[in-house]
């Protein structure tokens, strides 16, 4: 049995938004949401600037004790899949809850908690753990709580692929429901890595932009661009099969038509230099979609501003799509939000369906200097009105994970 697969509910917490409508406008605007860390104390770090959600109050939601319990990672989750369910207009107390099943994961989960509960250890200022110190950290507990506090009984998992985690966790749940496996998902990820040893072991690898300046350290495709921008955020979608979002009146905001998921089976850290992974995950998704790929109207791209990153997903989009490579838009907003890990691909998804709603297709900010080897319409600085009926969204993984969603208009 297959079975058409739509989004219903979004939601969103991003570093240049707090609810889907705000991410979007300010995304439409070109909003730079890069700034200097607040959450840490910047002298104890090299690298200073961060996409920090800002005025994050989850006890308005969770409650002060509940948040207590919760890693800042989880908080993010609970919130924003509380907006994609009020979204949606979904009546829970309607659902078959075993039907309903929750897939949000987390590219490293509840790192703030790890490292204050190991800092009790090292410093010998306590030896008492915090007995919550494992259901905060451990990953599957986003996806856990959620269920808990909604009552879905279906299937409840975290995938885990690094900065591909959002787009598969979607993908896997949009398959679910085709195949008749479920009814209802919420789906996407989130993501708290702004501590630390978050900001020090990616900076220690030379991932990240050691500029500190905000306004030039995401560039993505520009020749100038030298590492990524560490963000936090969450983002889910509310997904329903065809027939259960009509049945009750539903407002349908786009259809999932096609998935890929593939490796690279080729380093830890770098993509393929010949974009083969990346090129297969979106011929995987086009093909699902039953589409051509000249009827691709948007790529929102990984786009992390590393040198090997931009490189060779611009390889990977050449050999899908030939010379029509040149005639698709394709930005990347982690020019604005910088990089959200585990829930890069879910905000981004959202970003693909509101594209496509609004008919307009937001920038990749901060380009300046072009790249002789990435020639394509990166969409520079300014974002454009264009009629858009099918996105695809990219995300690449340490690991070589890589996956593709397509979205088509509703």
């Amino acid at each position: 049995m297959e079975r058409r697969v739509v989004v219903t509910g979004m939601g969103a917490l991003t570093p240049i938004g707090n609810d889907v409508d705000t991410f979007w406008n300010n995304s439409k605007e070109g909003k730079l949401g890069i700034d200097f860390i607040t959450l840490i104390d910047n002298d104890l770090i090299d690298v200073k600037i961060a996409g920090e959600v800002k005025n994050f109050n989850p006890e308005e939601l969770i409650g002060k004790k509940e948040c207590k319990r919760l890693d800042r990672f989880a908080q993010m989750a609970l919130v924003a899949s509380d907006e994609a369910l009020k979204s949606s207009g979904i009546d829970l107390d309607k659902v078959d809850k075993k039907r309903f099943g929750v897939m949000v994961g987390s590219g490293i989960g509840g790192f703030a908690t790890i490292e204050s509960e190991c800092a009790k250890l090292v410093t010998g200022k306590s030896k008492r753990m915090s007995p919550f110190f494992v259901p905060m950290a451990i990953i599957n507990l986003a996806a856990g709580n959620i269920a808990i506090r909604y009552g879905a009984e279906g299937s409840c998992t975290s995938v885990v692929t690094a900065c591909a985690t959002g787009t598969n966790n979607i993908g896997d749940a949009f398959r679910l429901i085709k195949h008749g496996y479920a009814d209802i998902m919420l789906a996407g990820g989130a993501e708290a890595p702004i501590t630390r040893i978050g900001v020090g072991g990616f900076h220690s690898m030379k991932a990240l932009n050691s500029s500190n300046d905000p306004s030039k350290a995401s560039t993505p495709f520009d020749k100038n661009r030298s590492g990524f921008v560490i963000g936090e955020g969450a983002g889910i979608l509310l997904l329903e099969s065809l027939e259960g979002a009509k049945a009750r009146g539903a407002n349908i905001l786009a259809e999932i038509v096609g998935y890929g998921s593939t490796c690279d089976a080729y380093h830890i850290t770098s993509p393929h230099p010949d974009g083969i992974g990346a090129a297969e995950a979106m011929s995987q998704a086009i093909k699902e979609a039953g589409i051509k790929e000249n009827e691709i109207s948007y790529i929102n791209a990984h786009g992390t501003s590393t040198q090997l990153n931009d490189k060779f997903e611009t390889a990977a989009i050449k050999k899908v799509f030939g010379e029509d490579a040149y005639n698709i838009p394709i930005s990347s907003t982690k020019s604005m939000t910088g990089h959200l890990l585990g829930a890069a691909g879910a905000i981004e998804s959202i970003i693909c369906i509101k594209a496509m709603r609004e008919g307009f297709i937001p920038p990749t900010i901060g380009y300046e200097t072009k790249d002789e080897e990435l020639d394509l319409d990166y969409v520079p600085n300014i974002g454009r009105k264009q009629d858009v009926k099918y996105t695809l969204t990219n995300s690449l993984g340490f690991g070589g994970h890589n996956a593709t969603l397509l979205f088509k208009r509703w």
